[in-house]
């Protein structure tokens, strides 16, 4: 077990000193057909995060960590789920269950911020990092997570770094298949906001309300193109289509890409179904794939990585399913939550990539 702390520690330390590598983009909408869909990258470019696809049947008997071992909160599964874990098996960074309750982790840098663990309170407390398990495995709505989370102690599992008053964490989204999606942000030492999601957009720092406020600096963009203008002798036009996008942020900050995010999704046409609507979901976030490199400055060692982008989720709340892909392999692949008894099935850990390069050759007659 003071291996395992360890090991968790040690990551914890290298994620503080490497905030800017985290980057992580999320969306939600609705298709024709009633269909609710949310989806999201997970961005990190310091190493592996070594995830997996981890199945959560019914019955299922959990214990969150606390910075003092496996002794926190004890629960068993009431519903079945699916995700996708980062470094752990147990720390699920985002997922689905089988009543359409979706869940996902994004990383929180310089606001997110953490009551101090209270050792008294450990057979309360969840792991921020098993939230996201913890709430899919008990709730099937969004009303539902909040009156249960009033009756936990959210923690961090490593403790505050030099100048820090209180652990760093991220903060949630969290939907339902109704489409109510709502977001939980904890700051300053454990203060706990709630707010509704109705832009449909999700990034990392700063606070979301401060994101949503941002978007009226770019009130002047809109979707397709620019009427020339004459101004004393001159005749202006644009250069190409899309200059109605003009000034749209292109860097891969989390205030810029929540803008960018924003415009593509609202400009999108509304899909038919959900299948179109999986598709266009991969399309937008195509957007905002990071190559490895970038986040790194001149001089420091890259790690050998084919995509800071590690995967890249999509998931259906209606009739809940769960589509991915990753750094290794872009064929899109789902898992359908209406096809698996969680009842009988046992929990499974399985490799996201059989293949983990996988690469076909077009042969030409």
């Amino acid at each position: 077990m003071k291996k395992i702390i360890a090991c968790l520690l040690a990551f914890a330390l290298t994620a503080w000193q490497s905030m800017p590598a985290w980057a992580c983009t999320g969306i939600a909408f609705s298709a024709k057909d009633g269909s609710r869909l949310q989806a999201r990258t997970i961005e990190w470019g310091g190493f592996s995060l070594d995830s997996k696809l981890v199945i959560m049947p019914r019955g299922q008997e959990n214990t969150s960590f606390t910075p003092k071992g496996q002794n926190g909160l004890s629960w068993k599964n009431k519903y079945g789920a699916v995700g996708i874990s980062t470094v752990k098996d147990a720390f699920i960074g985002e997922g689905v269950n089988e009543k359409g309750l979706g869940a996902g982790i994004f990383y929180f840098s310089g606001y997110g911020s953490l009551a101090p663990f209270n050792a008294k309170k450990a057979k309360k407390s969840v792991a921020d990092v098993e939230l996201v398990r913890w709430m899919l495995t008990n709730f099937a709505t969004v009303d539902e997570v909040i009156a249960g989370l009033k009756k936990i102690e959210i923690i961090g599992i490593y403790p505050p770094q030099p100048g820090q008053k209180a652990a760093s964490t991220g903060h949630w989204r969290i939907a339902d298949a109704s489409g109510r999606s709502i977001v939980l942000e904890i700051e300053n030492n454990g203060q706990r906001h709630i707010y509704e999601n109705t832009v449909g957009v999700f990034t990392n720092s700063p606070s979301f309300p401060w994101q949503v406020t941002h978007l009226n600096n770019y009130v002047n963009l809109h979707p397709g193109a620019v009427k020339p203008n004459k101004l004393g002798q001159t005749e202006l036009a644009a250069f190409g289509a899309g200059a109605g996008m003009w000034g749209l942020p292109g860097d891969i900050t989390p205030p810029s890409r929540f803008v960018r995010a924003f415009f593509y999704l609202h400009t999108a046409p509304v899909p038919a179904t959900a299948q179109e609507g999986v598709l266009q979901a991969f399309h937008i976030l195509n957007n905002f794939d990071i190559p490895i490199g970038v986040e790194f400055s001149s001089g420091e060692e890259i790690p050998n990585l084919p995509s800071a982008t590690q995967w890249t989720s999509v998931t259906n709340l209606t009739q809940p399913a769960f589509y991915y892909r990753t750094m290794n392999n872009s064929q899109i692949r789902q898992v359908d939550l209406t096809k698996i008894d969680f009842a009988g099935i046992k929990a499974q850990v399985l490799p996201l990539d059989k293949e983990p390069e996988q690469i076909h050759l077009v042969n030409l007659e």
